[in-house]
């Protein structure tokens, strides 16, 4: 474990292996996530999905290998548990510092062959409102097999189930979620707004940084989560030898924001 600072206050551990389940998607993750004034605003191994582990990136669908955790989604038969699982390790760092962390990963199938090589870049900073947290990734692909990304929506699911990327699974509660133009979970859920708010019970997160296809993904009375997915319609292939990137920011604060102060 490795803890990030904003001014040195500990605002966020990063787990860089963690003892879970293989069935439970094992990757790098952030918990607890917390504000300036202490509290905190995410969870890890939920009762209702044991899969979602605090602040990480993670896939449903990634040529086949489950990369999220659970049960993979089955065109014609629904969520079914499938030998699929596969892991994202931690491989080098390349930089660390108590503001910033660095780091090479390897996203890998069941039998541990390489799928994906990633470049991360995490990063804690003071906002006029609390602190940003900046989360960057690359992924490269080999240089002699293009690299399909997918979801649950991809693989047949209705309902706006298009999740899988940066996923932040929320502190216990109902949160408000808003963006610049709807309020409440069924219309955020699939908006492409260019930020996305969540009020929870003493704390305001404002989620920024989707591009091109990308959607919010939003749960909130089922259970609290936002995701930035990559393949909410379609899946997401990146080119043989080529990387995809994306680059999120998120405000953590402590209280409850007003959409005329985020704007």
């Amino acid at each position: 474990m490795v803890e990030l600072q904003v001014a040195g206050r500990p605002v966020a551990d990063y787990v860089v292996a963690p003892e879970v389940d293989p069935e439970h998607g094992p990757r790098p993750y952030l918990h607890p996530v917390r504000t300036l004034g202490g509290v905190t605003v995410t969870d890890v191994l939920p009762e209702d999905h044991r899969w979602h582990l605090g602040v990480s990136v993670a896939m449903q669908d990634v040529d086949g290998t489950n990369l999220w955790g659970g049960r993979t989604y089955v065109r014609g038969t629904g969520y079914t548990w499938l030998d699929d699982h596969g892991r994202i390790a931690h491989d080098e760092w390349l930089d660390q510092s108590d503001e910033r962390l660095a780091a090479r990963l390897r996203w890998l199938d069941r039998a541990g062959e390489t799928l994906l090589v990633e470049e991360r870049v995490v990063t804690a900073s003071p906002a006029p409102l609390g602190w940003t947290l900046d989360f960057a990734f690359t992924l490269a692909a080999p240089p002699g097999a293009a690299v399909t990304l997918g979801s649950p929506a991809t693989n047949g699911r209705p309902g706006g189930a298009g999740y899988g990327g940066f996923f932040w699974r929320l502190a216990p509660g109902v949160p408000e979620v808003f963006t610049s133009t709807v309020d409440g979970e069924e219309k955020c859920n699939g908006s492409a707004d260019p930020w996305l708010a969540v009020r929870g019970a003493g704390y305001t997160l404002v989620f920024t940084g989707i591009e091109g296809d990308d959607r919010w993904f939003v749960r909130a009375a089922d259970y609290p989560g936002v995701c930035a997915a990559l393949a909410w319609e379609r899946p997401l292939t990146i080119p043989a030898g080529g990387t995809l990137s994306r680059r999120y920011s998120v405000l953590v604060a402590d209280g409850a924001l007003e959409r005329e102060t985020i704007q």
